[in-house]
């Protein structure tokens, strides 16, 4: 006891701190790393992202038990979310909410039977990014140019309480085409911008081109 006063007494104000960080990190805000292309090219591999967690509700610190429900996600958002299917964090774009109605053919999606606009605006060899108008909010996406099975699935209505989500790397994520939608209560909250961006293929070295980038 007196060794635990003593601790208190000289590291007072640091823990008083970390405590207060970690309840930040826990219920207000928090930054991710993501170590994977499947939301390219919006976010690329080695982006620390910072989200927002009181965007959708707001949670008792250190649990996943919320207390007040401030709103849902939009179609465009992204969003970030413990996937009990995948067993992982994972980071994506929703593009379905309650009562839409999705359908996605060849890449191109419709909603509620309008089909949205699509704009090229890199051409490569394998590969096309795009700009794509989700029913008012636009961002880019990246297609490949070869033929496979995830590139399409049948009209769906999205039911209460979940989400249709895609990585913008539509040819290579693990999203709701593989795991399903997305429940509410695996929501962790909304992406808003990249923090920093190390470049995993350059020594670490932080891009200067993504410092406190906007994520569209």
């Amino acid at each position: 006891m007196k060794l635990l006063n003593k601790i208190w007494k000289n590291n007072r104000s640091l823990i008083v701190f970390i405590c207060l960080m970690s309840v930040f990190r826990s219920a207000i805000a928090d930054w991710y790393e993501v170590p994977t292309g499947s939301m390219q090219p919006t976010i690329v591999e080695g982006d620390r992202i910072f989200t927002n967690k009181m965007a959708y509700d707001l949670k008792v610190p250190f649990t996943k038990i919320p207390l007040i429900k401030i709103s849902q996600p939009n179609r465009g958002d992204i969003i970030v979310f413990d996937s009990k299917v995948a067993n992982k964090r994972l980071i994506k774009r929703v593009v379905g909410i309650p009562g839409d109605t999705v359908e996605f053919k060849n890449n191109f999606l419709t909603i509620n039977g309008q089909y949205l606009t699509y704009n090229k605006i890199e051409d490569a060899l394998f590969r096309s990014d795009m700009n794509e108008d989700l029913l008012g909010i636009k961002h880019k996406i990246r297609i490949s140019k070869q033929p496979s099975h995830v590139q399409s699935f049948d009209a769906i209505t999205i039911p209460d309480g979940y989400y249709l989500a895609l990585g913008d790397n539509r040819d290579n994520s693990a999203d709701s085409r593989a795991i399903g939608l997305v429940p509410h209560n695996e929501l962790l909250g909304k992406a808003t911008r990249v923090i920093v961006s190390l470049d995993y293929d350059d020594y670490y070295f932080p891009r200067k081109d993504r410092y406190l980038t906007k994520l569209l």
